[in-house]
């Protein structure tokens, strides 16, 4: 699953005149907000962009191949595994929007997650999704194949912070109806970056002290070496000027 994680190429198929150089991006978005969906699932997919007075239509891509839907949205009713892919859209006053990638599993369990990369810091929200919402109970999440969280009716499960340790391959898996244990297919999170613990508010009077103290220390440390250097180097030209003086020299 990592392509889910890589970022997709720019379409080389995309005809010449998707190009607004100088314009704003188009934003395309999801409703649900899942990218990962099961069979027979409805997704609306909605374009914002600026328009023109000539023009007020929407363009849509999916996989390079121009759409005829021509309006701001795009609603997929009953998805299929053919749906899955890649989609794009542009205004006539935007530039082509970034891609957006769906997809579409034959399978009695989704996990689902609102972003499979996030920063450090961040919340990761997971979802264990039943075809045609059937019941689950006694579901079940996985990380790197250890069992980390337990709910014995379907709840989303949330994790406040990533850390590293977040970091890995998740499922979840559940008895549908009661009588059919299923699970989910596996899929990577990936936390960037390391997150930053917030600072009480009465720490950052300490560190300020500290720091003020720390200056003061180095910078009475400074001038005490120079004093020092320069009698030194005083004593040096004055030991110089009575050996040159010496009745030995002479």
């Amino acid at each position: 699953m990592w392509q889910l994680l890589l970022p997709t190429a720019l379409l080389l198929l995309a005809p010449a005149d998707t190009r607004a150089e100088g314009l704003p991006k188009a934003v395309l978005s999801l409703n649900p907000e899942w990218d990962r969906l099961l069979e027979r699932d409805t997704v609306t997919l909605t374009c914002r962009g600026n328009h023109t007075e000539e023009d007020k239509s929407t363009q849509w891509w999916h996989n390079g191949t121009l759409l005829p839907n021509r309006a701001p949205s795009h609603v997929i009713a009953s998805a299929r595994v053919n749906d899955s892919g890649e989609y794009r859209c542009q205004t006539k006053g935007s530039e082509l929007s970034d891609p957006v990638q769906l997809q579409v599993v034959a399978a009695w369990l989704v996990l689902q997650a609102h972003r499979w990369v996030v920063q450090a810091g961040d919340p990761i929200v997971l979802r264990c999704h039943t075809w045609k919402d059937f019941p689950i109970y006694k579901v079940q999440f996985f990380q790197n194949g250890r069992g980390k969280k337990f709910f014995y009716q379907n709840s989303n499960f949330h994790i406040p912070r990533a850390t590293a340790e977040h970091n890995g391959s998740y499922f979840c898996r559940g008895m549908i109806q009661g009588r059919r244990n299923e699970s989910s297919e596996a899929v990577q999170v990936l936390v960037l970056g390391v997150a930053i613990p917030p600072v009480p508010p009465g720490s950052l009077v300490t560190i300020c002290l500290v720091l003020g103290l720390l200056f003061a220390m180095d910078t009475g440390l400074y001038f005490s070496v120079r004093r020092d250097l320069r009698n030194s180097l005083k004593k040096r030209r004055n030991d110089k000027l009575t050996w040159s003086k010496s009745p030995e020299d002479k």
